[in-house]
């Protein structure tokens, strides 16, 4: 009774195995279609631009705090 057990184990492994199989492999292979990049949304200059106005920002308080 334990082999039969044992068994069916190993048959309730492979389906579920293969489910996943069928399920996942769709998926990937549509990951690995090449499309076009989508373009940048924001370059680096206005990037640059914020962190200086947060620096500028943080200079004025300090500035502020110790006078």
């Amino acid at each position: 009774m334990a082999v039969l057990r044992a068994s069916c184990f190993g048959i309730y492994a492979a389906v579920l195995i293969a489910v996943f199989y069928v399920l996942a492999l769709p998926v990937s292979s549509a990951e690995l279609s090449s499309s076009p990049a989508p373009a940048p949304t924001s370059d680096g200059t206005t990037i640059d631009q914020g962190i200086a106005y947060v620096l500028m920002l943080v200079a004025l308080v300090l500035t502020y705090i110790i006078h």
